[in-house]
């Protein structure tokens, strides 16, 4: 095996190698983002949980927002999922490079399709973590509070 093979066989995986990075930056990213879903669900079902029985309406809103927090938490995970597959597409791309450039393996066909599926899982996650973060704004009122039905009793009817 010449110096030279080796030397053109990185040169030729440093753009993999990059995407690689993309891809770690991103999964670290997300990692976060569930790991503040969790924390808030976890917040949220104690005080469900330390709600009286008599508080319906409370009850409902602490329930829709666990609902939208499972949601975004399937969303993140489907991301990280498409950036494991991604990850291991391009770590693919790249060893298969290697092994054309410095054995000569037969394998030089499979280094688009390898390339392509982890830019094509790589752009799913990114299209997941985009639709995680509009449900995350969607769910913020910045200072609005939520309207509180008057509920009349008949004694209030009645003055």
């Amino acid at each position: 095996m010449a110096i030279d093979a080796v030397s053109h066989s990185i040169q030729l995986a440093v753009a993999p190698v990059f995407m690689l990075t993309a891809v770690g930056a991103m999964l670290s990213a997300l990692a976060g983002r569930l790991a503040r879903i969790i924390d808030r669900g976890r917040v949220l079902q104690d005080r469900m949980d330390a709600l009286p029985e008599e508080s319906l309406a409370d009850q409902a809103h602490v329930f829709a927002e666990l609902a939208r927090l499972r949601k975004r938490g399937r969303i993140v995970n489907a991301a990280m999922m498409l950036l494991t597959l991604s990850a291991v597409f391009i770590g693919a791309t790249v060893m298969t490079l290697f092994l054309v450039e410095t054995a000569g393996a037969p394998t030089r066909t499979l280094v688009p399709y390898t390339f392509m599926g982890g830019i094509v899982c790589f752009v799913f996650a990114l299209l997941c973590f985009l639709v995680e973060t509009l449900l995350a704004g969607k769910a913020l009122n910045f200072g609005r509070r939520p309207l509180k039905i008057r509920v009349s009793t008949t004694t209030e009817q009645k003055s």
